[in-house]
């Protein structure tokens, strides 16, 4: 006698893997925010219809009264697709005179409600004004668009030595942490501006998040799969459970990819912002002298296997030489080492 259809096995493997996956679906945030993700993932944005970074910037004026309530979950300024140009470069005073509520070392609050979020913005520098300069002119209302509280730090090597921009960043880590606890980490290149104010700068609840997963050098697409470079969030339980960043990496490139390999060696996995809300500009003032090459993955140099649990903010050394206050950041001056000899 043929088995019914509910006493088949095989079926009956089926519903339980079925309900396994409905289960899970719904411990990660809903069925609804997966369905929201497909859908986005197919959304086009106009971005020939876009907006000037500081429209409506004045709406978010001092609220009456004592009590503040909540920021609203979505801002009311929010435009989406933002103009950006680097044809002219912005002084200093107009960026602070365009940014009335930014207090001194690049810390703002929204003045008309509570924040929800918390997010230090880390840039690990070397002598790039004018990187900065635009950055600063558009990050700085991109971020207050978002009706979140944050703090922008400059971290910058001492000396002419060989650029290490995971270690810096890892400076930039524990010296924000004894400012504030703040709710995520954004590890910003200097020369990378977002172009989508829907492009949120908070963390993924669970999992580290790359931001900048649409560049215009790479006609708006990843480069590699496992690329975690421009800008990334990641909270600071995700931080120190990869142990934060490599020391050992000198010079340009490589870190990237160590970064990828410690998420998933830390039992995470990369995360991304949609495509179309990810784009960025990035600034390349040396694009007109250089002949136009493929961009290629770089040569991997470390055993990261092996040195993930060794090389990080656990073995982080550094000597703090200086921390001031500017009007639109805070710059941590820092001695870090030089090249290892052999290295």
């Amino acid at each position: 006698m043929p088995l019914s259809r509910v006493e088949n096995p095989c079926f009956l493997l089926f519903l339980f893997v079925f309900q396994a996956v409905f289960i899970l679906i719904l411990y990660r945030g809903g069925a609804s925010s997966v369905l929201r993700g497909f859908a986005e993932s197919r959304r086009v944005v106009d971005y020939s219809k876009s907006h000037d970074v500081y429209t409506n910037l004045s709406l978010l004026a001092p609220a009456g009264g004592t009590a503040l309530p909540y920021c609203s979950v979505r801002s009311p300024i929010a435009v989406g697709p933002l103009t950006i140009t680097f044809d002219v470069l912005p002084s200093e005073r107009m960026i602070i005179q365009k940014n009335p509520f930014v207090q001194s070392g690049g810390h703002y609050r929204p003045p008309h409600c509570l924040a929800r979020y918390k997010s230090a913005i880390l840039v690990a520098y070397s002598n790039q004004e004018k990187y900065l300069r635009h950055l600063l002119y558009y990050i700085h209302p991109f971020l207050q668009r978002q009706q979140l509280s944050y703090r922008i730090y400059l971290i910058q090597q001492v000396g002419n030595g060989t650029f290490n921009r995971a270690k810096l960043l890892n400076v930039g880590v524990r010296e924000a942490l004894k400012d504030e606890d703040w709710d995520c980490l954004l590890l910003h290149d200097v020369n990378l501006v977002p172009e989508n104010d829907y492009n949120l700068y908070v963390c993924d609840e669970y999992y580290p998040k790359h931001v900048a997963s649409a560049m215009d050098k790479f006609q708006y697409n990843l480069p590699y799969k496992s690329f975690f470079g421009g800008v990334s969030a990641l909270t600071p339980e995700h931080y120190m459970k990869m142990n934060g960043f490599p020391n050992t990496y000198w010079g340009d490139g490589g870190e990237d990819d160590d970064i990828a390999t410690r998420i998933q060696l830390a039992g995470m996995r990369i995360v991304r912002t949609p495509l179309h809300l990810g784009r960025y500009k990035v600034m390349d003032y040396n694009r007109e002298t250089e002949t136009e090459e493929p961009w290629r993955r770089p040569a991997s140099r470390h055993n990261t296997g092996k040195t993930w649990k060794d090389d990080g903010m656990n073995s982080l050394e550094f000597k703090l030489l200086s921390r001031t206050k500017h009007p639109l950041y805070t710059n941590i001056t820092v001695d870090i080492g030089y090249v290892p000899p052999f290295s």
